[in-house]
């Protein structure tokens, strides 16, 4: 008779809160324990806007529910089908002591000493530290403890991660012909077996004939991609023809954008936005802030709007070069300018945005790398009646401490929902900003 498996108790660390609220509903049936240090430590955090003051008030507030009629000194079950969950007050060293070890009272050591305490209490379990921070991670396997990273939400293969295009060689003539006189073929004549719903392809023949199309899950065919233009931004590449392609395509209601600075992503999904201005009640252009260093942006000097402006100034960037394609006597020219004063271009750090309605609205979140997928499943949630949403980012280039480029939201979304036929995804490879920032993003 086979004997039930023993189940684990997994020592949560408070990066893993600040990452996902929901985190300790997300380990099976096995049991929680929670530091007292990592309830200090999201007190510390529950004030201000960021997403971390948010993920620690929820957090903080599931911690209460469960508290209604119980003591979080015992174990409290978690739900049907989870395992219980318990905070662990004493902190204090054993017979392996981490704050003597590593010369520190700190709360990562504190966090460890916790860990042990409930190894010693349960030898015959397996005690697992789950922590983003990899410094932890290694600390506790220096002491003999099991570590890992919280890994809900991760993309195994980053490598394999959906392009959103393709390239096909050595297509029959007829195909491209078909695409240019009828605007439509099926897939498998350009040998084309699967497709996701909305994929591009560049498909080209022997003699370097080439022609641009989509799977339009609509049809089931593939149809011809005609380059635009937006704003008077004219498309540089097939890639942001895809881009521009997806955005102005009235059926597809989210879009990723994906690739390394200076391959045109926001510049195309801004333009784009205000291309199809008509069609929204309001245009939001949004990013997160992530502070450099360790400084908050209540360090810097001036009002709130002043404080936040450096920030989002690439932003204004863009919006200023889609200006300067006119001359400043155009009405167009004047209408932007005008859709800033009235508010029907909005841009302004996603921590405003929190809350607000999404309805009748084009939705742009640069810098999408730098959400949780939890963030990212909180904004799309968000989406009313006639509201698109378009994120934009690289996944390589991250600068919060706890998301790489398996963890962040965007990658999260490009992998788990390329098979909707609503969703377009695009990545962008070739820099179009000038031959010297292609030489750094090449060779640095």
């Amino acid at each position: 008779m086979l004997r039930p498996k023993q189940k684990k108790i997994f020592v949560l660390d408070t990066s893993v809160i600040l990452y996902n609220h929901q985190a300790i509903l997300h380990f099976d049936n096995n049991d929680v324990a929670i530091p007292i240090t990592v309830l200090e430590e999201l007190d510390n955090f529950k004030k201000g806007h960021d997403t971390k003051n948010y993920e620690a008030r929820e957090f903080i507030r599931i911690i209460d529910d469960l508290s209604a009629e119980n003591s979080l000194q015992e174990w409290v079950p978690l739900g049907e089908k989870k395992g219980k969950i318990k905070v662990v007050m004493d902190e204090n060293g054993q017979d392996t002591d981490a704050k003597k070890i590593f010369g520190a009272d700190k709360a990562d050591h504190r966090i460890l000493n916790a860990a042990i305490k409930i190894a010693n209490q349960f030898p015959k379990r397996k005690i697992v530290v789950v922590t983003k921070d990899i410094n932890l991670r290694l600390k506790a396997k220096a002491l003999n403890i099991s570590s890992d990273d919280y890994k809900a939400g991760k993309v195994q293969d980053i490598e394999g991660l959906y392009k959103g295009s393709e390239l096909f060689d050595n297509v029959n003539k007829s195909v491209i012909d078909a695409l240019y006189q009828e605007g439509t073929v099926a897939p498998e004549k350009a040998g084309i077996d699967t497709s996701y719903p909305n994929q591009y392809y560049i498909l080209r023949t022997s003699m370097n004939q080439s022609a641009l199309a989509y799977f339009n899950p609509e049809n089931q065919f593939l149809d011809h991609v005609e380059k635009r233009t937006a704003m008077r931004i004219t498309p540089r590449n097939a890639e942001q023809v895809f881009s521009l392609h997806a955005i102005l395509n009235p059926a597809v209601k989210l879009v990723t954008l994906q690739g390394v600075a200076g391959t045109g992503k926001t510049l195309i999904a801004l333009a784009g936005a205000l291309e199809q201005r008509s069609h929204f009640r309001q245009i939001y252009l949004a990013r997160p802030i992530v502070p450099l260093s360790s400084k908050d942006i209540g360090f810097l000097p001036g009002d709130a709007q002043e404080k936040i402006r450096p920030y989002m100034e690439p932003l204004y960037d863009n919006l200023k070069f889609i200006k300067n394609q006119y001359a400043e006597n155009d009405p167009t020219y004047k209408k932007i300018d005008q859709l800033l004063e009235t508010e029907k271009l909005l841009i302004s750090p996603l921590a405003y945005i929190r809350g607000r309605s999404l309805s009748n609205i084009c939705f742009i979140v640069d810098e999408a790398q730098n959400l949780t997928p939890h963030e990212v499943k909180t904004i799309i949630t968000r989406a009313g009646e006639n509201t698109k949403i378009i994120f934009t980012g690289d996944v390589y280039q991250i600068d919060t401490p706890y998301l790489d480029a398996q963890s962040n939201g965007l990658s999260y979304l490009i992998d788990k929902i390329k098979h909707h036929p609503i969703f377009s995804h695009v990545r962008l490879e070739k820099g179009e900003r000038s031959d010297l920032a292609n030489l750094a993003n090449d060779l640095l």
